[in-house]
């Protein structure tokens, strides 16, 4: 890979994994919830969830996508409930309690954050286009390797970003009442980053992770 193509593909993987999307919401909510600390399981599972992606893609799943729309379907009808469940969840999270803990729920585990990315559509629509525009033809493993290692550099700082933007939002609102509105105003946040997403395709808009 040329340094030309490493900056470019750089470039894309931060515009990709800084920009809202259902997990990046998500991570905002769990820091508002939990601090940044106990959302760092969420952290890493959506990253590793997501560069598994990648990889899959890139050994040949996204020709299955392409091919056969109906799973692209049905990620989109799957993904669309499970982000509704866990908007539920964070809607009816009502305060922190006077030890500064949540009251009611704990924070997504890794493997259930890296089961978020692999229903996410969105997700999928980057993992192919990363892949499809990067991967050298004529050395495609190796090319492959490099995007999964680059985009790792990347993304697992730039999504940080939404959980310590949380975890600072929770330092400002402190314990009380507050924090049931705000859960509610996360909760409807994330269900309208997935509305692009049920109206859109593979050519429709993109924002991960």
């Amino acid at each position: 890979m040329s340094w030309e193509t490493a900056f470019a593909l750089i470039g894309f993987a931060f515009v990709m994994s800084i920009s809202p999307g259902p997990a990046n919401f998500l991570l905002l909510a769990s820091g508002v919830n939990f601090g940044f600390a106990r959302s760092l399981p969420l952290v890493f599972g959506i990253s590793l969830g997501f560069l598994s992606m990648v990889l899959l893609v890139g050994l040949g799943l996204g020709r299955l996508l392409e091919t056969i729309p109906i799973v692209y379907t049905a990620i989109k009808i799957v993904c669309a409930g499970y982000v509704l469940y866990l908007a539920w969840k964070i809607a009816r999270s009502r305060s922190i309690g006077p030890d500064g803990q949540p009251t009611i729920e704990k924070p997504m585990s890794f493997f259930h954050a890296a089961i978020l990315q692999l229903v996410n559509p969105k997700a999928w629509v980057v993992a192919v286009i990363v892949t499809v525009a990067y991967t050298d033809p004529g050395n495609p493993l190796t090319s492959l390797i490099a995007i999964v290692g680059l985009f790792a550099l990347v993304n697992l700082p730039s999504i940080s970003v939404w959980a310590v933007s949380g975890a600072a939002f929770r330092r400002l609102i402190g314990d009380g009442r507050v924090v049931v509105f705000v859960n509610i105003a996360l909760a409807l946040l994330l269900v309208g980053s997935m509305v692009p997403v049920l109206l859109g395709s593979f050519e429709g808009p993109m924002f991960v992770p």
